[in-house]
């Protein structure tokens, strides 16, 4: 027991018994394996969710091989690979996080530090070898890979969404239903997601508190900055925060209402979420999904308009309006400038007049300086 003191967590020397006579070594070894990576990952204080997909992608690839790891080999990553894309029609960012997963498992099985290989040879006459490499995997060029046919809204699309989510409002009052409430409170929802560039999630988790001075725009009162404390997590990570100014006055304005005039009417005074249901608990994304999902349709908008494509419409529209790129990169909580530019989708009209201002800057020289 003394010498065990000293091995770190996750060692093969603790996870099998010196000395024991196993009745299927093989099997023994390989959970041994999984129960090892499964402790070195837990003193890096990584989520129990996150190390249950771990493992059960090691077992996918390890009932896909029909082999023990100390068999593993390249060829078997580009055969599971291939499988994943095309067998099961997995998209570039799962195919690449299953490959990430094994990547981490093989990279502990063959690091000395933990003795796996020893083990190995000592038992099979064979060692771990490294089997994902970047040339068979798959490699991370950006941070957005959804579906490409989603886009932002045109600004004429927006103002007629805007319009019709207000129209329900009135409908809802002049009608006395009871659901008013959440026709106001979805309205200025919808109008928050944009207005800040918000993810569904991120909006979903707002508190009453999360608003905040901006001593640099003192005329938007209490509504300078937005701290966002539900940001995209990494894998395995917490979620990332994110303090966004305002930038669209008319948001505030509709934020301000809402908690002043609206807000109260729900009588939830200790609930600190910002969006509230009647029943008395916190809106959920998947609710706030299908409100949208239903202004579209009354309205007839194309289905790849989605919640996300209001944050869409915030990058692109205030790339048209001549905001600093890295600035809504820095308000989005992108961290590569290519995930903006994806997102950026610019108008017709937009692209015209840059292209005319390119053509007169190059033909007539002198308007640059009259």
């Amino acid at each position: 027991m003394a010498e065990s003191v000293d091995l770190p967590r996750g060692s093969a020397r603790l996870e099998l018994v010196e000395g024991v006579h196993l009745l299927h070594p093989e099997d023994a070894v390989f959970e041994a394996m999984l129960q090892g990576w499964g402790r070195q990952q837990q003193a890096r204080q990584l989520q129990s969710k996150t190390l249950r997909g771990r493992e059960g992608v090691v077992r996918n690839f390890f009932q896909f091989a029909d082999a023990y790891p100390w068999a593993w080999t390249p060829a078997l990553v580009d055969e599971w690979s291939a499988d994943l894309v095309g067998h099961r029609k997995m998209s570039v960012s799962t195919v690449r996080n299953y490959q990430q997963a094994l990547r981490l498992f093989t990279e502990y099985l063959i690091s000395p530090f933990y003795d796996w290989p020893g083990i190995c040879q000592e038992r099979f006459d064979a060692q771990p070898t490294r089997c994902c490499h970047e040339w068979n995997t798959t490699a991370h060029l950006t941070e957005y890979e959804a579906d490409p046919r989603r886009r932002p809204f045109t600004r004429e699309e927006l103002q007629r969404f805007f319009d019709h989510v207000d129209d329900q409002v009135e409908l809802a009052i002049g009608s006395g239903h009871k659901g008013a409430l959440a026709a106001y409170r979805d309205a200025t929802l919808f109008k928050i997601i944009y207005g800040w560039g918000l993810r569904r999630a991120e909006a979903a988790h707002l508190d009453i508190g999360d608003w905040h001075r901006n001593p640099h725009g003192p005329e938007l009162g209490r509504f300078g900055m937005l701290e966002v404390r539900y940001g995209k997590r990494s894998k395995g990570s917490a979620p990332r925060r994110r303090t966004v100014a305002s930038l669209m006055p008319w948001a505030v304005v509709a934020i301000e209402d809402y908690l002043v005039n609206i807000r109260p009417k729900f009588g939830l005074e200790e609930n600190p979420a910002l969006w509230v249901t009647e029943r008395g608990g916190r809106l959920q994304p998947r609710e706030i999904t299908s409100r949208f999902d239903k202004y579209r349709t009354q309205l007839g908008l194309p289905p790849e308009l989605t919640t996300h494509s209001l944050r869409h419409s915030f990058v692109s529209h205030q790339i048209e309006d001549g905001t600093d790129p890295k600035l809504i990169q820095e308000l989005v909580g992108h961290r590569w400038s290519s995930t903006t530019a994806i997102y950026t989708s610019v108008s017709s009209d937009f692209m015209n007049t840059m292209m005319r201002r390119a053509l007169d800057r190059i033909l007539d020289p002198k308007q640059e300086t009259g």
